[in-house]
């Protein structure tokens, strides 16, 4: 809880967190509303930063209603719905896996923009009612601009925005891939990334004037943040890209095995004639128990190898850490991501050993950009 915020508690059965970057949104509207808001209404004196702090709250609960759109709808489907964090630059709602379509997915996405637009029309009808003049006159006024920024900034064609699920959608319906669809998504966030920079800066300079610093900083903060966010859904999607071509069979070491006990001398003499292969130790129960350091086990003396039990020389597996050599894509992964330590034994159909997988192989594997990744030797 720590990690994620402040629990706010929980809404239609999904936990609620105010991230602490939070408050630093907040601080910004307080410092920068509030002697604007001074000079509107100079009676209210201090409490004028009052006002605009209420105006931060108002902005939150806009993304809170924004966040529960999307799990609401998200629920209508099945869901399973995480939790909500709400933060410096909005907030996101989190989902487990989930097996969508391209339709239900941009229903789910555009759910929270047009809550947004609910709302700001809900403030232009309370706006009337109250004094022209009047502190809640303005917060409305600002709650109105506020929510029809929000629900506009978020239906823009590209990750990591709600409106980057049209291009992904469209992709997805097309290819049959929801993962190239997130690809091209994140590459149209990055053009309005430079878009909305280039929209801010270059203008003032045609017309011969420079642009005001703090509105060049607030861009380059909201365009960096839409950079890194469409970054990250291209890096994410190429790699589930990638999973359906690691498999334990392809990166595995190959590998021999010995029921534990054997000697050291025997276990010399197989490694002999198999160059290049890992030796799994098998406990009495069949099932691979530890791995031979063949380093440590050339180290034994010649006239002890004999004596020696190859479980001298062995480092043992965390339990269960054996996989099939059928075991891939993110079956395999989310698998070994339950498993303690960083080495599993491979083993065929009958349950016999024939390979030796390590973490760092199917990491090496998901993170390479082309060409195979060779499983490194022991």
């Amino acid at each position: 809880m720590k990690r994620d915020g402040i629990p706010l508690g929980r809404i239609a059965g999904v936990p609620v967190y105010l991230a602490y970057s939070w408050f630093i949104i907040a601080a910004f509207i307080v410092i920068f509303f509030g002697p604007l808001v001074s000079r509107t209404f100079p009676f209210l004196g201090g409490g004028a930063y009052v006002v605009a702090l209420g105006y931060a709250l108002l902005l939150l609960l806009s993304v809170l209603a924004h966040e529960l759109a999307h799990a609401l709808t998200a629920k209508a489907y099945s869901w399973p719905t995480a939790k909500i964090v709400l933060t410096l630059w909005g907030g996101h709602t989190s989902f487990g896996t989930v097996r969508s379509t391209p339709g239900r997915s941009l229903l789910v996405a555009l759910a929270g923009p047009a809550a947004n637009l609910l709302l700001a029309v809900a403030g232009w009808l309370v706006q009337p009612l109250l004094e022209p003049a009047s502190v809640g006159n303005l917060l409305a006024q600002i709650f109105i601009w506020a929510n029809l920024l929000v629900a506009l900034f978020n239906v823009l064609p590209g990750l990591p925005l709600d409106g980057g699920r049209i291009v992904e959608s469209a992709v997805w319906k097309a290819t049959g891939s929801q993962d190239r669809g997130t690809v091209a998504a994140g590459y149209a966030g990055r053009i309005i990334a430079i878009g909305l920079a280039a929209a801010v800066v270059v203008p003032p300079y045609l017309r011969g004037a420079a642009p005001d610093l703090q509105v060049i900083l607030l861009t380059a903060l909201v365009s960096g943040f839409l950079w890194m966010g469409a970054g990250a859904s291209i890096q994410n999607a190429r790699v589930r890209l990638r999973l359906p071509s690691v498999s334990a069979g392809a990166l595995m070491q190959p590998a021999v095995s010995l029921p534990a006990g054997s000697s050291a001398a025997n276990a010399r003499e197989l490694l002999a004639t198999r160059p290049g292969t890992a030796l799994v130790i098998t406990a009495p129960t069949g099932q691979p128990w530890a791995i031979a350091d063949q380093t440590a086990l050339a180290g034994i003396p010649e006239q002890l190898a004999a004596a020696t039990p190859v479980d001298a020389a062995a480092r043992t597996l965390a339990p269960g850490a054996y996989v099939p050599a059928a075991a891939a894509g993110s079956e395999l992964v989310e698998y070994l991501a339950k498993l303690q330590g960083s080495e599993y034994a491979v083993i065929d159909q009958d349950g016999a050993v024939v390979g030796l997988l390590t973490q760092a192989a199917v990491l090496g594997a998901i993170k390479a950009r082309s060409g195979r990744t060779r499983p490194p030797q022991s």
